[in-house]
């Protein structure tokens, strides 16, 4: 059975950081990507950033390059954000997601087939 975890999210002031988790288990190849998505109240859900779990290739939106950076550690299952530079708009529901019918990055919610039960980050003073 597939599944994933979150962990990692809190409370932060702006201009802090947190690293955020996704524990990947059931996964019986590298043949998939691990995307992070947020949402907050009333917004739709988004993609912050994806990682493919066979290549390592990466995409960022664009609002957080230079901030965020994603990585991976196959041996372990796990997939990491870590957040920089942290703004209070930013303040959501972070979720990690997988791909299995791809090996590619994609931004596209339509396109991840299991998800996490997301882990909250609130950003504010």
């Amino acid at each position: 059975q597939l599944q994933l975890v979150e962990s990692g999210g809190g409370l932060v002031q702006p201009g802090g950081s947190l690293r955020l988790s996704c524990a990947a288990s059931g996964f019986t190849s590298d043949y998939y990507a691990i995307g992070w998505f947020r949402q907050a109240p009333g917004v739709e859900r988004e993609g912050v950033s994806c990682i493919s779990i066979r290549d390592g290739s990466t995409w960022y939106r664009d609002t957080v390059k230079g901030r965020f950076t994603i990585s991976r550690d196959n041996a372990k299952g796990m997939v990491y954000l870590q957040m920089n530079s942290l703004k209070p708009e930013e303040t959501a529901v972070y979720f990690c997601a997988a791909d299995i019918t791809s090996d590619h990055c994609s931004h596209y919610v339509s396109e991840y087939d299991y998800w996490g039960q997301g882990t909250q980050v609130t950003v504010s003073s």
